[in-house]
């Protein structure tokens, strides 16, 4: 058994059984609904379809990064059991939690000079990071030692593909990626915007499709295109959605007609409720091992 901790954020969106399964520890983040804070805890304190929902009836939310004294009592409880550390953060393009979690590492290592303390910034998100994490898991149990899989974490994030796209505007809006007039525009003409994650790990709208009949076939397109091997690929495969499942589903369903060597079938996620309160509901992600993601 690994002497080290191969731990992640929350916002990576895998389910607790896929982390207690590949034995991934997480810590989680936080967010407010209508006023009231909740625990990013993988849909257990506000379901996703409620959360969803909440959101489609115009409640505000807010998000919330792990903060320094949250990661010193989370790293430390490893630390005192005698174990290494890989933590692995949402992408510092999203987020500060990459800062948090560094100063709470170098807090930690004067009291524990003895102990390894890696923090790596996936440059990812969503389910596409819980794919990352994946992999990094599949290291691991193959004997790689912390040092290997944080070289290789290091040298690959940026092979792990991020593809999105969304079927309600207003959101994007609100955070500023369009403006009220295109938004407005484009919620007419039925507008869905693609959009994928750059080598700085933000999202970057790269497509307007019109109808979300066409963009679904579209984003499987796009993966033909960057993924690794072609239509021979072998790797893993992750969708997640913000309570659009059957959009999802049809996404699933070209990828798995398209590529028959897919190391087993499609794995759909929810897009958890930090991710989510930005990309707000009807968001599809499409995650695989492809080209080296560039600006």
């Amino acid at each position: 058994m690994a002497n080290f901790v191969l731990s992640c954020c929350s916002t990576s969106d895998l389910t607790e059984e896929h982390y207690l399964e590949r034995d991934i520890k997480f810590i989680c983040f936080h967010f407010f609904l209508d006023g009231k804070e909740y625990s990013d805890d993988l849909g257990k304190s506000v379901s996703f379809k409620d959360f969803y929902q909440a959101m489609r009836e115009d409640k505000e939310t807010k998000t919330s990064q792990v903060n320094v004294d949250e990661f010193v009592t989370y790293f430390e409880k490893f630390l005192k059991d005698g174990k290494d550390i890989i933590h692995v953060t949402l992408s510092s393009g999203l987020s500060g939690v990459l800062n948090s979690a560094n100063i709470a590492k170098e807090m930690l290592e004067s009291k524990y000079p003895d102990r390894k303390i890696y923090v790596v910034d996936s440059l990812g998100a969503s389910s596409g990071y819980g794919l990352f994490m994946d992999k990094l898991a599949d290291l691991r149990d193959e004997g790689k030692s912390i040092d290997q899989i944080k070289l290789f974490a290091e040298t690959n994030k940026l092979y792990l593909n991020h593809w999105f796209f969304s079927t309600d505007l207003k959101y994007y809006v609100k955070g500023g990626r369009i403006s009220k007039m295109a938004g407005l525009f484009g919620t007419v003409l039925h507008v869905c915007p693609i959009l994928n994650m750059n080598n700085e790990g933000k999202l970057i709208p790269r497509k307007k499709i019109l109808t979300k009949k066409k963009a679904i076939p579209e984003i499987v397109d796009l993966m033909e295109k960057d993924v690794q091997n072609g239509l021979d690929y072998d790797g893993k495969c992750y969708i997640c959605h913000s309570d659009c499942y059957e959009d999802a589903r049809a996404v699933a369903d070209l990828v798995e007609s398209k590529f028959k060597k897919l190391n087993g079938k499609v794995e759909i996620y929810s897009v958890g409720t930090t991710i989510g309160s930005h990309t707000g509901p009807g968001t599809v992600a499409l995650f695989f091992w492809g080209v080296e993601r560039g600006l």
